[in-house]
């Protein structure tokens, strides 16, 4: 039997990247997947979503439990990336990336607790290695990471004696098609790609199956002492000093 068989999975922004490798995974695995995002998903049942906008979520969650009877696994995955010194910042786009970022799976988290009560499911939140450490010009995304990341381990603590798991997966460099774009995009892709390479203790950067395969861990039965967790990901970049 297939360690999702008759679950019920809500991948938010799994229509690509990373989202769409964690949606492909629960399917392959049995789940009923259902995504969340502004674009239409043409392999996977979809809701259109604003994650800008406070009301989306509990919709979002609604209209799940409307079309299948249940939610097993909630995985936050939808974000979004805003590069600005603070300075430079408007108080505006600083609300857009944390209503997105942050407070959105604070909100989809709040609206699935109820079911995920009756279903003893669980929580896979996608954070980032930009939530222990930064990029330049990155503060509103690490912030929110970082926030992420807080917010896992408030839900485990809070909520496990329902039977209820949460855990998150801290990615560092992807190959999604924006990072391979932003690469060709470079005057010497090739010499780029060398250099990325190396700054990973094992010689490449990772897939959106990496972390897929990761979260469908976290989500299955495998997983179930494993709460409040946050798992890099990241080909040991984290974990090497720089040179003098």
């Amino acid at each position: 039997m297939k360690r999702f068989e008759n679950k019920v999975a809500l991948v938010t922004g799994g229509r690509s990247g990373i989202g769409r490798a964690i949606a492909c995974r629960l399917r392959d695995e049995g789940a009923i997947v259902v995504t969340a995002q502004r674009g239409e998903d043409g392999e996977f049942d979809w809701i259109a979503a604003d994650f800008s906008d406070p009301n989306t979520p509990d919709r979002i969650v609604n209209e799940v439990i409307a079309r299948t009877g249940r939610l097993d696994v909630l995985v936050n995955n939808a974000g979004m990336m805003q590069e600005a010194l603070i300075e430079e910042m408007s108080l505006e786009d600083w609300q857009r990336n944390l209503n997105v970022n942050l407070t959105a799976p604070f909100l989809l988290i709040r609206a699935a607790l109820p079911h995920l009560r009756e279903t003893r499911g669980n929580i896979i939140n996608i954070g980032s290695v930009e939530g222990l450490a930064a990029n330049p010009e990155h503060a509103a995304y690490s912030a929110t990471k970082t926030g992420i990341h807080g917010l896992t381990r408030s839900v485990a603590v809070d909520h496990g004696h329902e039977g209820i798991r949460c855990n998150a997966v801290a990615p560092g460099w992807i190959d999604t098609d924006l990072n391979l774009n932003l690469i060709e995009r470079e005057p010497d892709p090739e010499a780029f790609r060398r250099d990325i390479n190396r700054i990973h203790p094992v010689g490449q950067t990772g897939t959106p199956e990496d972390v897929a395969a990761l979260v469908a861990f976290l989500a299955a039965s495998e997983a179930g002492f494993i709460t409040g967790q946050v798992y890099t990901v990241d080909g040991g970049r984290a974990s090497k000093l720089s040179l003098p």
